[in-house]
């Protein structure tokens, strides 16, 4: 997919060998009742594969066509990083490398024009909920699809998140996932992550007792814009967090830092470089060790 201000990246996948495990964890922001049969075909019928291979990518960023002020971290910035009491990160094009929709959109033979539809999402250039459901309706997954996906496409992971992630929790650091992404792809990315179930924020797909496409629980936060922040805030609320920072590459990860939402925003650009959202960060990063050498 082409367009302006957008980055496109090399990765030389490396294998890494790891187990999936796998959820029935129902997010704790939504309100919807769904009736018991609806529940069960949306995630109880998710099969949890036998075994998998994750990929750790080699992720070579092109150079920025804009030459941007704030790769160096101010003072400020650095102490409400180090401080932080929790970190949310954002997954697809930031814990992993790939978008996760437009990888289960392409298993199912219609990559190119969801791409299209992902990179004006996360541009900012229409609202996150219009581009979820155009998205969803130019494919529309069957369970059995996602299942098979899941079994042969292997979640991608970002070289140096795992450290991180490992580094955070050595501080006492509470890590989340904050994601507009689906849980069923989600889930194996926590797992590897030893990220628990409950601190994964993201978009349920629903299935019939067929196992047909449905929809999307429209309830859930991240399935609309300015729900990310919604779930920053949320958290912030119920755990008391006095330093939370926010990391992710799109226009949905940037609307988290507002009053009562993150303190900070952090754009990791090492897969995608969204120069609209990488100007308005507190600090850009290309690669996670920059952030991994400042924790001692």
């Amino acid at each position: 997919m082409s367009m302006v201000g957008l980055m496109r990246v090399q990765t030389n996948p490396i294998h890494l060998y790891c187990r999936r495990n796998h959820s029935s964890f129902l997010p704790a922001f939504s309100s919807l009742q769904l009736p018991k049969k609806l529940y069960e075909n949306s995630i109880g019928m998710m099969k949890p594969p036998k075994s998998f291979n994750s990929v750790v990518a080699s992720v070579q960023p092109l150079e920025a066509s804009t030459h941007f002020d704030n790769t160096l971290p101010t003072k400020d910035v650095l102490q409400l990083w180090q401080g932080a009491d929790a970190v949310c990160f954002d997954v697809d094009s930031t814990v992993c490398v790939d978008e996760g929709i437009d990888e289960l959109a392409e298993f199912c033979g219609a990559g190119t024009a969801v791409a299209e539809w992902t990179a004006r999402a996360m541009g900012g250039s229409v609202p996150f909920e219009e581009a979820l459901a155009a998205r969803l309706s130019l494919f529309k997954p069957s369970l059995s699809q996602v299942q098979d996906f899941l079994e042969k496409r292997p979640p991608r992971i970002s070289p140096g998140i795992d450290v991180l992630v490992k580094k955070l929790k050595a501080r006492n650091t509470n890590v989340y996932l904050i994601s507009g992404g689906f849980r069923q792809m989600i889930n194996p990315v926590a797992s590897i992550l030893e990220i628990p179930p409950e601190n994964i924020f993201a978009n349920q797909l629903l299935f019939g007792s067929s196992g047909e496409f449905l929809g999307f629980d429209s309830n859930e936060p991240t399935s609309r814009s300015g729900g990310k922040a919604a779930a920053v805030q949320q958290l912030r609320k119920v755990h008391g967090y006095k330093r939370l920072v926010m990391i992710g590459d799109g226009a949905t990860d940037l609307e988290a830092r507002k009053p009562g939402g993150a303190d900070l925003f952090i754009c990791y650009a090492g897969v995608q470089l969204r120069e609209a959202v990488a100007s308005k960060s507190d600090w850009l990063v290309f690669n996670f060790t920059d952030l991994i050498n400042t924790l001692a």
